[in-house]
């Protein structure tokens, strides 16, 4: 006669072993004949119910006590296949240990974050790039109306094609047109950015504060104003002198471009940011142009730092020199120590 007590016992092991096979199919992604083992295990343990006697009852014979029937292998397999991590285990391993709790679910896995931008260089972004300046440019205006092609023009020729320019709406707030001066066979000019008060109302480039240190730098380089030439990228004073904006800059341009092939000089010096990126087509700060040497239609072009800028960042003086400096040795002048 078997004891309740150890049928109590392997009917707890049958549904321990119930639970378990229930987590492995979960594990295994719940198509490794799921319903199969779990109607084996509940046969099994129906038969085992039928065996316990009633309580206060006798236990029947031994004999008439019907064998538990054994777990079979398998029922009808599954037609689809069935994928099995390298860390579950398989049909033929033992079933692992029960463990202490039921395992914490997996947490799916983190998705990856989309890949920002880059950013964009320092450079696009520093406010010395204050104008747009056209990528490609033709070497020079082309020939201007009353020039005949192909020639040498000259100052007065395209002073008078400039005439009283409405070309852009700079026209509006100008008193005079500041068109350039000096020496009109001038081996250095100094191109700057557009006039101010003082060069508005004479119609002269840099005779204001900023045009009184221009012709320090001149001197102290060996020159007189008389032996350069001077001029502007816009030929009209912006208002409250502001920075010239690129539609002033194209209205313009073609009249500095005509300016320079009439001079054809040996070296251009850049005045500032919108002079040497104009004329270069490079968005470059200045404070990085500066001091390398550079090339404009096949002269030599130096870009520096601005008169007017050096009056409101006199430390930057010493730079500016240097750089005119590298000019001098063009002109076999010997630098001084004057800064």
């Amino acid at each position: 006669m078997n004891d309740p007590r150890e049928s109590t016992e392997e009917l707890g092991e049958v549904v321990e072993d119930l639970r378990r096979h229930l987590l492995w199919q979960e594990e295994t992604g719940g198509r490794v004949l799921l319903v199969d083992a779990a109607k084996q295990a509940a046969e099994r343990s129906a038969s085992l119910r039928a065996m316990m006697p009633p309580r206060g009852a006798k236990s029947p014979p031994a004999a008439e006590a019907p064998a538990a029937p054994a777990p079979t292998a398998s029922a009808t397999p599954d037609p689809r296949p069935t994928p099995r991590p390298e860390s579950a285990p398989t049909r033929s391993s033992a079933p692992p240990a029960a463990p202490s709790a039921a395992p914490a679910p997996r947490a799916p896995p983190a998705e990856t974050p989309a890949r920002a931008p880059a950013a964009r260089p320092a450079a696009e972004a520093s406010s010395e790039r204050l104008i747009d300046v056209p990528q490609q440019a033709p070497p020079y205006p082309g020939p201007l109306p009353g020039v005949v092609e192909g020639e040498r023009p000259t100052l007065d020729q395209i002073r008078r094609e400039l005439g009283d320019c409405r070309r852009c709406k700079l026209c509006t707030g100008r008193k005079n047109i500041v068109f350039g001066v000096g020496n009109p066979r001038a081996e250095l000019v100094f191109v700057g950015e557009g006039p101010g008060e003082q060069e508005d109302l004479q119609g002269v480039p840099f005779v204001g504060p900023a045009g009184e240190l221009l012709t320090k730098m001149i001197q102290a380089m060996g020159f007189s104003r008389d032996q350069v030439y001077i001029c502007n990228v816009v030929k009209c004073r912006p208002p409250g002198n502001r920075n010239p904006e690129p539609d002033e800059i194209a209205a313009c341009e073609p009249f500095l471009r005509a300016q320079l092939l009439a001079l054809q000089p040996k070296v251009i010096v850049a005045l500032g940011k919108f002079a040497a990126q104009t004329l270069l087509r490079d968005p470059t700060p200045i404070t990085r142009l500066r001091g390398n040497w550079r090339e404009y239609q096949g002269v030599k072009l130096m870009p520096t730092f601005h008169p007017a800028y050096l009056l409101r960042s006199p430390q930057e003086k010493k730079k500016a020199w240097e750089d005119l400096q590298q000019v001098m040795k063009i002109f076999g002048k010997q630098p001084g120590s004057r800064s």
